[in-house]
């Protein structure tokens, strides 16, 4: 009598609500399952693991497909199911909660060998999906394995320990004592690492390490993109898949929201396909314009996602001098943390000091890094992504990328709530380089190096250093580097301009 809204897949369900370790909605499943070989699915000697299982949809998916291209080869529908659920599909648990919903997924029930199973011929309650609660292992205050922070996850049974099984070993290969020809999952991607309760340590990436050292011919995973420009423990995993021939395919989404509707991923969201007896070019798919390239991962020092940037930067590097990363300062120029103020008046030989509260006054001898910058103009940006990482911007609307810049007088320094783009003898030069950094062009080749809520330094490589005793526009720069009316075309739509 009414019409009702619904979602008619419980694991739908699962993937719209927010979680630490993120669940994956059936239908982006199925598109990693779709980049797979399709002969996969007809081959009865094919052996699977996801080694991240939280509601199981992998292996459910997994199951359909293998149903449907086995049914030449083994006719009867309980012996192709008993076949595939003994033989093919297997999984590691997060969680115990996570094992129950995995084995429910797959087994319709939650033991493996119970009652209502719709496979027969399985020996132990939990199947061929594993979990084994485990404890990390402690030295010098963090995991050996995973770099937890002891003073976050050293804590009671009742609590869940997120030492999870897969990467909490030396020899992987021994959980099961065979070999697997499809690993694929999405890992969680972050724990706590104590650090006043609002900073993360990046763990994604140890699950894929982990997984290659089985061996398998082809590896799959959804991660976060972050991964793209490094950092944070990411610099080592970074350069491992930029020189990587094996990796078929790379699907970027700029916004992690076209994959988790309720969650906020900063930096977005990639999937891959590592193929074990591939070697060449990667074909990156842009998922927010159907943009397709095929490109060699390592042609920067970082993975640029947009494949409709890449002619742009080749032409800005290929006729730049100095890259603006050099006269970058690293954040906390001076040595103040954010947090600190400094007094609320000044006093004799004081140094103005900008905090997020504004100014306050410090002793100038306690100014330990930098000092020959001290007596220059500055030109500063808030060293976050504005809004979150603009997770929420309509493309359509275009980005602002950096914060609302800021100048500083000579004897005026600043905490580790901003960064330094330069520091300039005259007025006229600061102005004019503050002008510059405002402009469409340099913000659009900042944005090509951010792949998180973070400006660094390093976001600034590609942007060139110009002369700033002269004004420049937009027009001029796109002018200098010869862009194309279809290279400005796509700048003036992707970036807003500062009002």
């Amino acid at each position: 009598m009414f019409k009702v809204d619904y979602n008619p897949d419980v694991l739908s369900c699962l993937a719209n609500l927010s979680n630490d370790e993120v669940f994956t909605p059936p239908a982006l499943a199925n598109e990693i399952l779709d980049i797979l070989p399709k002969e996969l699915w007809s081959n009865k000697e094919t052996t699977f693991l996801d080694p991240v299982s939280k509601s199981g949809i992998f292996l459910r998916e997994i199951v359909k497909r293998l149903i449907a291209g086995l049914e030449d080869e083994i006719p009867d529908m309980q012996t192709r199911v008993n076949h595939i659920l003994k033989n093919q599909l297997f999984g590691i648990a997060i969680t115990e909660l996570t094992s129950l919903l995995s084995r429910r997924s797959l087994y319709c029930s939650k033991s493996a060998n119970g009652k209502y199973s719709i496979c027969n011929d399985l020996d132990t309650e939990s199947g061929n999906i594993l979990f084994d609660k485990i404890q990390h292992t402690w030295k010098n205050g963090k995991c050996e394995y995973c770099n937890a922070s002891r003073d976050v996850y050293d804590r009671e049974d009742i609590f869940e320990s997120h030492a999870y099984q897969f990467i909490h070993t030396n020899k992987p290969e021994e959980l099961f004592n065979m070999k697997f020809d499809v690993i694929i999952g999405n890992p969680p991607y972050q724990l706590s690492d104590g650090g006043h309760g609002i900073s993360a340590k990046p763990i994604f990436h140890l699950f894929v390490q982990q997984a290659k050292k089985l061996n398998p011919r082809y590896l799959s995973m959804i991660i976060p993109a972050r991964w793209y420009a490094g950092g944070k423990g990411l610099d080592e995993f970074r350069n491992e898949m930029l020189n990587c021939k094996n990796i078929r395919t790379i699907v970027d989404f700029e916004s992690s929201k076209e994959c988790f509707e309720a969650v906020n991923i900063a930096g977005g969201i990639c999937y891959f396909l590592w193929d074990k007896s591939y070697r060449g070019d990667c074909r990156v798919v842009n998922s927010n314009n159907d943009f397709e390239l095929n490109r060699p991962l390592n042609e920067y020092p970082i993975f640029i996602r947009d494949n409709r940037s890449i002619s742009i930067l080749k032409k800005v590097t290929a006729k730049r001098k100095i890259s603006l990363r050099k006269y970058t300062f690293p954040r906390n120029p001076f040595g103040f943390a954010t947090f600190e103020r400094g007094e609320d008046k000044p006093f004799k030989d004081s140094i103005s000091l900008l905090s997020s509260k504004g100014f306050g006054y410090v002793y100038n001898q306690n100014i330990k890094k930098n000092r020959e910058i001290i007596n220059k103009y500055k030109v500063l940006i808030g060293r976050l992504v504005p809004s979150n990482g603009e997770l929420d911007v309509n493309p359509e609307d275009g980005y602002r990328v950096i914060t609302n810049t800021r100048i500083i007088k000579p004897g005026e320094i600043n905490t580790e709530s901003y960064l330094v783009l330069g520091a300039f003898d005259s007025k006229q030069e600061v102005e004019n380089f503050n002008n510059f950094i405002n402009l469409k062009f340099p913000r659009f080749l900042i944005r090509q190096s951010i792949s998180s809520v973070n400006v660094t330094r390093d976001c600034f490589k590609f942007v060139p250093y110009e002369d700033f005793t002269r004004i420049w526009t937009d027009e001029e720069l796109y002018n200098k580097y010869n862009l194309s009316q279809l290279e400005i075309d796509f700048i003036e739509s992707n970036i807003r301009a500062v009002v």
